[in-house]
C-alpha cells in the first residue's frame, strides 16, 4: 500500500490488476478525452503492468485505486513525469464509479504525498477542455488554470497547476 484515505487504498499496480486495467481501457467513454488507445487484449494490459517502471525510476507513478471495504479495483490515480518533464497528476475510473468523489479523494491524497513526502515544488494537471468532470476535480484540488495547449493528441487541452506553497495555504478539505 502506498496511500490510504477514508474509503480508498492506493497501491502499485500488480499483475492481478491486468484484467481490470484491460476492462477500464476498453470503455470508449473512459478513454474519450485521454488521447489513449485501448489495450488490444488482456495480455497487452499485463505486459503494460510488467513493464511499468515509474515506481523504480521516479519513486512514484500511477497507482491502482481499490475500495477499502471490498478491495475492488475501481481505477487508478497518481503522478507521472510527463513528456514536458513536469510532474502530472492523473486519474481514471470505471464509469460506474463516476460521481462518487473517488477522483477527488484519491487525487488529494496524491497531492499530499507529492508535496509532503516527495517534496515536489509543483504538480500540474491536464484535461481536455471538454472534460468538465476532470476539470472540476482539478479545481476542487485548488489547482489554478495555467495555459491551454495540446497533449497526447488532445487538441484543446487545459493545463492546471499548483505550487507547494499555494497548496499548503489554500487547502480546503
Amino acid at each position: 500500500m502506498v496511500l490510504e484515505t477514508e474509503r480508498l487504498i492506493l497501491r502499485n499496480f500488480e499483475e492481478s490488476d491486468s484484467m481490470a486495467m484491460y476492462a477500464l481501457n476498453r470503455d470508449s467513454e473512459v478513454l474519450k478525452f485521454t488521447g489513449d488507445v485501448p489495450f488490444s487484449n488482456p495480455d497487452e494490459a499485463l505486459l503494460f503492468i510488467r513493464n511499468y517502471d515509474h515506481y523504480a525510476t521516479f519513486g512514484f507513478g500511477r497507482w491502482a485505486v481499490l475500495l477499502k471495504n471490498s478491495n475492488a479495483f475501481i481505477g487508478w490515480c497518481g503522478l507521472k513525469l510527463n513528456e514536458e518533464n513536469l510532474v502530472d497528476i492523473g486519474f481514471r475510473f470505471f464509469k460506474k464509479e463516476w460521481g462518487k468523489g473517488y477522483a477527488t479523494e484519491s487525487a488529494k491524497a496524491v497531492l499530499d504525498y507529492g508535496f509532503n513526502i516527495l517534496k515536489l515544488k509543483e504538480i500540474i494537471g491536464r484535461a481536455s477542455k471538454d472534460n468538465i468532470s476532470s476539470i472540476r476535480v482539478l479545481e476542487k484540488l485548488n489547482m489554478t488554470f495555467w495555459k491551454q495547449d495540446r497533449f497526447m493528441g488532445v487538441e484543446e487541452s487545459i493545463y492546471y497547476r499548483i505550487k507547494k506553497n499555494d497548496y499548503i495555504k489554500n487547502i480546503s478539505f
